[in-house]
């Protein structure tokens, strides 16, 4: 089978369509309001208040391709499965229909569209518990729709059961499987499912029940389906790759790093277990996922998903040396990015200028970084030759060097061998280990509240963001964007597009422009209508692809409109008094500010 990223994605689009579906863009790499994630890491999570009983302006069947970064794995990329960035494939219904269409339509797609041998495939569904009974009906219309009894897997809560968290929706799920043995498969799912040659290519999520706080369920009132394909792996599978690496979604990208490195060779085999193969992956990866996330306008920074670019971006360089790639070549190895998916994500278009920009100072900085950690490289080394008996650099200072001035601990090594020093190797390790789940608990976390977190606190500070929007284009510019915002019950965080520092007098402007608003006490109308419509009208948004034919525009008097899909108040007199409680630096060209309601 040959079958391209973009064969998947458009037959993925074009069979929902036919069902009915609303095809909707992806939303951006950034979740709007959720405190508890740096970045959409599922189809569904853009979706969460939708999910939660929302209105979608689209209406109640979905389906998309939706931009995903997941980071809590970023030093293990390299290896020949890792990615940082993928395409997720979805399709929604929001208590439209339910099991009996998905798994009819789930194998009318596997069969028909991809026209996959029904021997190779098989499923697996829910056992029941103490908790919740097994889920014979999923079983049942696989049964009816053509999967054999055989095929049919019945597994416990850590393979088929979703939870959005501790508490609120859940349910059971169903998994889709593609033998990728060289032989027949076996004729027992049940007793060989896990055999790694079986290979999960999707999953329907059928959200049926709330779980309380006593931890007892109840059935929801709105039932959905939630599905995921993910398209890269999903390409592997079926052209019969043991990796995304091996697809064309990665194809010119590396063969543009091979060129770069003077071996034009290096591509040939992208898995080879060699050094070489390991830091082209990492290039191709991690520039890839550093231009999605540079198309959604984030900077490189030390903060949040600025310092996750950063990341990125600065282990991409390293590896590039490692390669022998002389000079900035980032832009070059984006350029090939752009090519591969921007008709797909027109922001790579768009902000191409941006993404250029960015990627060459961060280069440049990156550069005199190194430069300085070398000063404090021989300022350590000196240390240790002048008052220590033991000639060896700490794993910790080694780590210090790595995470500070980007410093691999080959680079470390090689510096230490030129003074006559050794490197405690299982000391880095530890403190790299150490680290590392540190990031991994930091980024990786699961979404419990976000724009799913309704409460009147998390609401009200939602809405107060509209009107501080609005204030700092009347005080600063309309050269002011929205960059992102950070919603917890407590308090807003709102990232915005300018250069400079906010002076006092302006601070007190925006206060003031934004207690006007409340204390005016106007009611707050939602109108669904088209985003031309909504441009006419002056409605704030950041039009690139992200919206649908229909969207939500909220108004608020005079005061305020925007396009927006997340919780508001009924009045702005219910918002209480506004105070900005700090202004600062966010990443270059981005400045924040950090507010309450008392």
């Amino acid at each position: 089978m040959n079958v391209t990223t973009d064969d998947l994605r458009k037959k993925w689009l074009e069979f929902w369509k036919k069902k009915n579906h609303i095809i909707i863009p992806s939303a951006g790499v950034l979740p709007d309001n959720d405190p508890t994630a740096l970045f959409h890491n599922s189809g569904m999570h853009p979706l969460v208040p939708y999910l939660c009983g929302q209105t979608h302006p689209e209406g109640r069947q979905l389906a998309n391709a939706q931009k995903c970064i997941r980071t809590g794995d970023i030093d293990e990329v390299g290896d020949a499965t890792h990615l940082t960035f993928f395409e997720m494939l979805g399709n929604w219904s929001l208590g439209d229909y339910f099991k009996k269409e998905q798994i009819e339509w789930s194998f009318e797609f596997l069969t028909q569209e991809l026209n996959l041998p029904l021997e190779k495939l098989a499923v697996s569904v829910f056992a029941g518990d103490d908790d919740a009974p097994r889920d014979q009906e999923a079983a049942d219309l696989w049964k009816a729709a053509g999967i054999p009894e055989n095929k049919i897997a019945y597994l416990g809560k850590s393979d088929n059961w979703w939870a959005k968290g501790d508490i609120g929706p859940c349910g059971t799920d169903t998994e889709m499987f593609f033998w990728t043995g060289d032989e027949a498969a076996p004729k027992s799912f049940q007793e060989s499912h896990n055999d790694p040659r079986w290979v999960e290519i999707w999953n329907d999520v059928f959200m049926t029940f709330n779980r309380k706080a006593d931890g007892s369920l109840e059935e929801l009132e709105q039932k959905n389906i939630d599905t995921g394909m993910g398209l890269e792996r999903t390409v592997a599978v079926l052209n019969g790759k043991k990796s995304v690496y091996e697809t064309d979604a990665f194809t010119e990208i590396l063969a543009k790093i091979a060129e770069l490195s003077g071996d034009p060779k290096l591509a040939i085999n992208p898995l080879a277990e060699t050094a070489a193969a390991n830091s082209m992956r990492v290039i191709a990866d991690h520039i890839r996922s550093g231009s999605m996330i540079l198309a959604d306008k984030v900077s490189p920074s030390n903060v949040d998903q600025g310092y996750i670019l950063r990341r990125l971006l600065r282990r991409a360089i390293r590896h590039g040396k490692k390669l022998g790639i002389e000079g900035h070549f980032t832009v070059k190895i984006a350029e090939e990015v752009k090519k591969k998916l921007g008709h797909q994500y027109t922001e790579l278009e768009k902000n191409w200028n941006f993404i250029v920009e960015e990627l060459e100072q961060e280069e440049e900085q990156f550069a005199k970084t190194l430069e300085t950690g070398e000063r404090e490289f021989n300022k350590l080394a000196g240390k240790i030759l002048e008052f220590s008996n033991k000639k060896e650099l700490s794993g910790k200072k080694a780590f210090w060097l790595y995470e500070t001035y980007g410093f691999p601990f080959e680079m470390t090594e090689e510096l230490c061998a030129e003074q006559g020093l050794t490197v405690d190797k299982s000391g880095f390790d530890e403190a790299a280990k150490k680290h590392a789940e540190a990031s991994r608990a930091g980024s990786e976390q699961k979404f419990k509240g976000g724009l799913g977190d309704t409460s009147v606190e998390t609401t009200n500070l939602h809405t107060a963001t509209h009107l501080l929007h609005a204030a700092l284009k009347k005080v600063l510019g309309d050269h002011v964007e929205q960059r992102g915002s950070n919603i917890t019950p407590e308090r807003l965080r709102f990232d915005f597009s300018h250069g400079e520092k906010m002076t006092p007098e302006e601070k007190t402007k925006v206060e003031n422009l934004v207690n006007e608003a409340i204390d005016a006490n106007v009611e707050i109308t939602c109108e669904e209508t088209s985003v031309d419509d909504a441009k006419s009208q002056g409605a704030i948004g950041l039009f690139g692809n992200k919206y649908g034919e229909k969207v939500k525009m909220y108004t608020m008097g005079a005061f305020s409109k925007e396009i927006c899909g997340g919780p508001h108040a009924e009045k702005t007199g219910n918002l209480g008094k506004f105070r900005i409680k700090k202004e600062e630096a966010s990443s270059r060209g981005v400045r924040r500010i950090k507010a309450v309601l008392d």
